[in-house]
């Protein structure tokens, strides 16, 4: 089984991030350009958002400023963009997702990757890429984790141009306090991390010093 921080480590560029374990939930996001690194998160109602650090310096929000984190009717959700509206929206983890496709990035075509959490412990994870000109929709449902476990998934698999689309399931790993985690993720790339663990969120910006 992978370490998490040691998976981070070795990976300058793995975009953005959702890890799930037993009621821990960590999401980060990372970023090459000047518009995708002027970013923080801010805690909202039922979850938290992503803003322009400078709204001056925003150029394109459209793929770069969503709702990240959610609370819905029993169940957490988790995405790298906007499919998080959409899956609270439905209601339905799947039914959303089988309504939305990869993101019109050409040449990256950034997955969307997603997770929801149940009350009861069990998770589901997904992921929506590009394939051969169209979308592949994976899904993938846990029973729960051990304590200490969790799966990682992310958008690539490391740097590079087109950037390389994550493949595989998603990974097993042990987990780490948050602070390992913020300390872990590439210094010149890393933007935002939330971590939730047994429900005390934090919130760590580089922007705002962190």
């Amino acid at each position: 089984m992978a370490s998490l921080t040691e998976l981070l480590k070795s990976n300058p560029y793995p975009g953005r991030g959702i890890v799930v374990g037993n009621d821990v939930v960590y999401y980060f996001i990372m970023g090459r350009s000047e518009n995708s690194r002027n970013r923080v998160f801010t805690v909202t109602e039922d979850g938290i958002r992503t803003e322009a650090h400078d709204p001056a310096k925003l150029t394109d929000p459209s793929l770069i400023i969503y709702h990240p984190v959610r609370k819905i009717d029993g169940a957490l959700v988790v995405t790298n963009g906007d499919q998080t509206d959409t899956i609270a929206n439905a209601g339905d983890f799947r039914a959303a997702l089988a309504t939305r496709e990869y993101e019109p990035d050409e040449p990256n075509y950034t997955p969307r990757i997603s997770a929801i959490m149940y009350d009861n412990g069990t998770f589901e994870m997904s992921i929506l890429k590009h394939k051969s000109g169209r979308c592949l929709r994976e899904f993938f449902a846990y029973e729960g984790a051990s304590e200490g476990k969790g799966y990682f998934i992310s958008t690539y698999q490391g740097d590079g141009n087109p950037l390389p689309t994550f493949a595989g399931e998603p990974i097993e790993v042990d987990l780490s306090t948050p602070e390992e985690v913020w300390n872990a993720l590439n210094a010149d790339n890393k933007v935002s991390l939330y971590a939730n663990v047994h429900g005390d969120v934090t919130i760590f910006n580089k922007n705002l010093g962190d």
